[in-house]
């Protein structure tokens, strides 16, 4: 990537769509959503918990396969916006039997970045172009929470005895 300015952010949270998940990204001037498919939705929230799981998923197996070979995430680039569609560059590096280092630059989907940076805890950023383009949804989401926490405060204690069983 040339030169270009990148800001760094964190995924704040993933939230559940009627189509997919949603997942916030931003850092403490602004947050934004992509809005991901289900499936990859669910693995960047098992990453976040670092969830233990029965059998490796799709991110899991990559992750792995990545270590066998000597390979792991640097960072993540959602380096474009065009008609509503994010682009991102998996930035990786690989290390040889002989430690020859190499860096290696893939085009792949965020969605499929970001879950790979959750699971090997690098760092994201976004292009300052996206940055300067994407709506702050700071105040969406701080509302959002809001009625989250509201909704379990008013919950009865009954209704806690359920979610205790996933520990």
């Amino acid at each position: 990537m040339p030169n270009k300015s990148v800001i760094p952010v964190q995924v704040k949270t993933v939230l559940p769509t009627t189509a997919g998940r949603a997942v916030f990204l931003g850092n403490d001037e602004k947050t934004f959503v992509i809005y991901v498919d289900e499936s990859v939705g669910a693995a960047i929230t098992m990453f976040l918990a670092e969830t233990p799981k029965e059998r490796p998923l799709t991110h899991d197996l990559m992750t792995h396969l990545m270590t066998a070979l000597g390979a792991k995430i640097e960072r993540v680039i959602i380096n474009d916006l065009k008609s509503a569609t994010y682009f991102a560059r998996l930035i990786l590096s690989a290390e040889n039997e002989l430690l020859q280092k190499k860096i290696i630059e893939l085009d792949a989907r965020p969605s499929d970045s970001i879950a790979l940076a959750t699971a090997q805890k690098a760092q994201i950023y976004v292009a300052r172009e996206v940055w300067d383009e994407v709506e702050d949804m700071s105040e969406v989401l701080r509302k959002m929470e809001e009625n989250a926490a509201r909704g379990e405060a008013e919950s009865g204690p009954g209704e806690e005895e359920e979610g205790e069983s996933e520990e």
